[in-house]
């Protein structure tokens, strides 16, 4: 009998000790950010759903459903607006680094939760909640008040000198920023962080062009200045996705030619800086 026990407590404990504190780190961090989002944006009302029950379809209960859930999540944006297009930036830059590094440790990877770093995911949801979200709700309002009130553009193809001053303007203050928040919470050095900034300005200018001026004419000309971000943050996802794969080539090239490089490639902010 003593033996069968202390074969069971010792099962337990291996299986405790099979529990990897990564995978717990990540799950926490997953379902606070849902939990965040939720009750920021997912807010629907009760009277709605229980119309849904009422002899609709599939379909018409889905319908509503959308409905109810961009009718609150608008609402949430009209009473809180900085708040809300924080949490949304700070979901978004936290699932395009997960994509990211996603795309730099590959398929072969058989524990892909416990091997994503979890600091840079952290970093990346700070920068967005504290940084991207707020800043850019300022931007846009900026941008909107200075053409309409200041310079007096207003005609249907105004979008176009928008689209140039985002991109040489705000796109700059935004990919820099994001390097001197990333740099704060790592604790560099300011001379790294400036050379950061020196060295990666003019490429992330560059890579921008391949989307974002496109991308623009749809910010500044069709969707409304109060949800331009939440187009934006839709848009970035792709983006991410886009130069993660770019990304994950680059490194294995640097491994194969044993380059060193200044910046890593999972912190490169070329992966999920080029947000506008």
């Amino acid at each position: 009998m003593e033996t069968l026990q202390q074969q069971e407590g010792l099962s337990i404990q291996q299986k405790m000790q099979e529990i990897n504190m990564n995978q717990v780190a990540s799950a926490g961090l997953v379902t606070l950010i849902s939990m965040v989002v939720l009750v920021k944006l997912a807010v629907i009302d009760p009277a709605s759903i229980g119309s849904m029950t009422r002899g609709w379809t599939m379909e018409e209960s889905a319908q509503q459903a959308v409905s109810s859930i961009w009718n609150s999540y608008t609402t949430v944006l009209r009473d809180s607006p900085i708040t809300t297009k924080a949490v949304t930036s700070a979901t978004v830059y936290t699932i395009g680094d997960v994509l990211a590094q996603r795309a730099e440790l590959g398929d072969e990877s058989e524990s892909l939760m416990s091997e994503l770093d979890k600091g840079r995911m952290v970093r990346s949801m700070l920068a967005g909640l504290i940084g991207h979200g707020p800043l850019s709700h300022y931007w846009y309002q900026f941008s909107e008040n200075l053409f309409n009130n200041v310079l007096h553009l207003t005609q249907w193809w105004s979008f176009i000198p928008k689209v140039v001053v985002d991109q040489t303007l705000w796109g700059p203050i935004w990919n820099n920023s994001y390097i001197v928040l990333l740099g704060l919470m790592k604790f560099e050095k300011p001379t790294t962080i400036w050379s950061d900034m020196k060295r990666t300005t003019i490429p992330l200018m560059l890579s921008g062009l391949k989307l974002w001026p496109l991308a623009h004419c749809v910010t500044y000309g069709l969707i409304p200045v109060e949800n331009r971000l939440l187009w934006v943050d839709f848009v970035e996802i792709f983006w991410v996705t886009i130069l993660a794969s770019q990304a994950a080539g680059l490194a294995e090239d640097v491994t194969e030619d044993k380059a060193v490089v200044a910046v890593p490639v999972a912190e490169a902010p070329a992966l999920v800086v080029e947000t506008n």
